[in-house]
């Protein structure tokens, strides 16, 4: 393999994975989203609005903070910061795992 063919083939790779990277942190955003509506006792479509809500969140600043900070701010104190992280871990999980699935059928 030529070395601009390997050199190609990275950057795919490379595009790929930040594209994936991408999918799954929307992913988890919009079941975090989901999980604090139903603890904030939302109808089935004011969870769906505030999933996108949290969605939204994560573009106002790189990495997870913007996202950590409106939960935080929208949900009482019952739930606790560990709680929240918990689930931000959680749901990147079961996000991931869900774009998995969703390429291999």
């Amino acid at each position: 393999m030529a070395l601009e063919d390997r050199g190609d083939a990275y950057e795919r790779k490379f595009a790929h994975d930040a594209e994936l990277k991408f999918k799954a942190e929307a992913r988890r955003n919009k079941l975090l989203g989901l999980w604090a509506a139903g603890l904030m006792g939302k109808s089935d479509e004011e969870a769906a609005d505030y999933a996108k809500e949290v969605v939204r969140a994560d573009f106002e600043e790189a990495g997870d903070e913007d996202v950590f900070r409106k939960l935080r701010a929208d949900l009482s104190s019952d739930t606790s910061d560990e709680d929240i992280r918990t689930q931000m871990v959680a749901k990147m999980g079961q996000a991931m795992q869900q774009i998995e699935d969703e390429s291999s059928q």
